[in-house]
């Protein structure tokens, strides 16, 4: 099986950085496409941002320029760093993976567990 582990949430004053690790472990053969989604209290789920195996990433509006996706391939880890966060950045993040396993020709999207994010002073 497989599991996506996250870390690095709490509280943080407005203008704070926080930085979020999301690591990958099981049977797993090879992991594609990584990203980050967040759910607000009240509201749906949205795209952070997500980063392929090349390295190709994309960004959701509200966060481009303040936060940075990365990952590191070896690790099966995929990283945010959130700079300049705001109020309106509380949330729960989820990481996601697409992942093919072992003993499997498919890809199937993983989901970590969450981790609390807030911005209040």
């Amino acid at each position: 099986q497989v599991q996506l582990v996250e870390s690095g949430g709490g509280l943080v004053q407005p203008g704070g950085s926080l930085r979020l690790s999301c690591a990958a472990s099981g049977s797993i053969i090879r992991v594609n496409a990584m990203g980050w989604y967040r759910q607000a209290p009240g509201k749906e789920r949205e795209l952070v941002a997500t980063i392929t195996s090349g390295g190709r990433t994309t960004y959701a509006q509200s966060v481009k320029g303040r936060f940075t996706i990365s990952r590191d391939n070896a690790k099966n880890t995929v990283y945010l760093q959130m700079n300049s966060l705001k109020p309106e950045d509380t949330a729960v993040y989820y990481c996601n993976a697409d992942i093919i396993v072992l003993y499997s020709a498919h890809e199937y999207a993983y989901w970590g567990q969450g981790t609390q994010v807030t911005v209040s002073s």
